[in-house]
């Protein structure tokens, strides 16, 4: 596989739930006796920003709601408003589990895509990047809308567990100004947190009770859905 088209090795395990406040808290509690904060954390959290592409057709997003068992969708990511560490990221899902590939941007790269400006990335010599060329100019997809929110990591070695609490999720609607921090936001209606939990072949016993909840049953919620809610 091309140096710069990282995928996890496997397709990896994943459940998501709608939680309230007072769970988060508990999580958290029991979280941070068990497992490490993400190295990449400041102060056990940090900020996300992404924007999402889908074609004409709202295609990712029907897919989406309508539980395509095989899809995918495509995003920019940064970090902390911090645009020296941008990355292409596509996701791909198949009978429930998960995969991700991810390839490097510069900042004027990113500006450049979400200009339109994309006759530059056939010649980039990134796979990834090339895909969404095709896409681009072949499927019409295009940015649809930024989505952010504060994310909480915890990640357990045995099982390659990784599990975060995110919350405050929020949406510029169809502003793209993906690399303006001054962008303004809101939020995406009444978004729940959402806990994730992802890991290789199996959950580790410790991690299992930690995020146990009652009451509480695995969902499938989309961030960039709830971001779409006003179009």
């Amino acid at each position: 596989m091309a140096a710069d088209m990282t995928a996890k090795k496997r397709y990896r395990h994943e459940w998501k739930h709608e939680i309230d406040y007072s769970d988060l808290l508990a999580i958290r509690q029991r979280m941070r006796a068990v497992a490490q904060p993400d190295r990449h954390a400041v102060n056990g959290q940090y900020l996300i920003r992404s924007l999402y592409f889908d074609n004409l057709y709202d295609k990712a997003l029907r897919e989406k709601i309508d539980g395509v068992n095989r899809r995918e969708k495509w995003r920019i990511r940064y970090y902390n408003l911090d645009p020296s560490v941008i990355h292409l990221e596509k996701k791909s899902r198949l009978n429930g589990l998960g995969t991700k590939y991810s390839a490097p941007l510069t900042k004027e790269e990113a500006q450049s895509i979400v200009d339109g400006k994309i006759d530059w990335m056939m010649d980039s010599g990134r796979p990834l990047v090339q895909e969404l060329y095709c896409k681009m100019r072949y499927q019409g997809m295009r940015p649809q809308t930024i989505v952010d929110y504060t994310r909480e990591p915890f990640v357990y070695a045995p099982g390659n567990v990784r599990v975060t609490l995110d919350y405050n999720i929020r949406t510029a609607m169809r502003n793209t100004d993906f690399l303006n921090p001054d962008c303004i936001t809101i939020p995406a209606g009444n978004a729940p947190i959402i806990l994730e939990v992802k890991w290789d072949d199996f959950l580790p016993a410790v991690i299992r009770d930690a995020v146990q909840l009652s009451n509480r049953r695995a969902a499938a919620f989309s961030k960039y859905s709830q971001c779409r809610i006003y179009g």
